[in-house]
């Protein structure tokens, strides 16, 4: 069945995207959008709806590869990550992780996603928007732990991700910095053993979204990062958190054709 699947795809790929895509179009600067400080992350989960599945094969790949054709045009000025969350978390099946130098750029994006013939079967699940900054607190940090936070994480692919949206109680805004600053350095160090294994980016949102941060991680060791979770927890600054997950979102690294091959089947 499998097999039939990716015929399929690999037939009716090539000439539905050459009908989208009008012209080429140049991808954006990804490293550049996934690296520096400014740019808006924004994290789009959809669950199909139930008349998804009732459609005749050739019906889904033949929308699956319009999605194509809608990421593949934005890509010119966007980072567009896609995970299959389908099978790990209840909320929804797909996740988007879109960077922007602006947001309206994303909200373009996401809306002619949902207005293409596959958007029309996504029901929103979760949408968190946030901002990437430079570190406050790791300036301040001993250059011991700088030098630490500074070791590249284990080579080799990490498949899983997890998405955690954060909100600190107003208690934690009206601490002084020095005393935020030392609860972020003990934060810094219980999370230090699982540098190399637990790769983490953040995002801040206050203003933005009914959250503070949107916590992002990449890993091949779900048991490490348990772990680490664990030990964030007995830390003094996570008694300051009102809300942690709610959704915690888990899913798997994929290319925009697994995924096209995985919900055409």
């Amino acid at each position: 069945m499998k097999s039939s699947v990716s015929m399929l795809v690999r037939l009716v790929v090539p000439v539905l995207v050459g009908l989208v895509m009008v012209s080429a179009v140049e991808a954006a600067d990804r490293d550049k959008l996934l690296s520096e400080p400014g740019v808006y992350g924004t994290f789009a989960a959809f669950r199909l709806d139930a008349d998804w599945g009732k459609q005749d094969q050739t019906v889904r790949i033949a929308q699956l590869t319009v999605l194509k054709g809608v990421v593949e045009q934005h890509r010119e000025k966007l980072a567009i990550d896609l995970y299959l969350l389908r099978g790990l978390s209840d909320r929804a099946d797909l996740l988007f992780r879109v960077h922007a130098t602006e947001l309206r750029e994303t909200q373009q994006f996401l809306l002619d996603l949902q207005g293409s013939p596959f958007g029309r079967h996504l029901t929103d699940s979760a949408v968190f928007s946030g901002l990437t900054k430079k570190a406050n607190y790791v300036p301040g940090m001993p250059d011991n732990l700088k030098a630490d936070l500074k070791a590249p994480s284990e080579p080799g692919p990490k498949p899983y991700v997890i998405v955690i949206p954060i909100r600190k109680d107003a208690a934690w805004w009206s601490l002084p910095q020095e005393q935020r600053a030392a609860m972020m350095q003990e934060h810094t160090e219980a999370a230090l053993p699982y540098n190399k294994t637990v790769k983490r980016k953040l995002y801040h949102a206050t203003g933005l979204d009914d959250l503070d941060f949107i916590t992002y991680f990449e890993t091949s060791r779900l048991e490490d990062f348990q772990s680490l979770i664990l030990a964030l927890e007995k830390v003094k600054e996570y008694r300051y958190n009102r809300r942690f997950g709610h959704p915690t979102l888990l899913g798997t690294v994929r290319s925009l054709d697994e995924i096209i091959e995985v919900l055409a089947q």
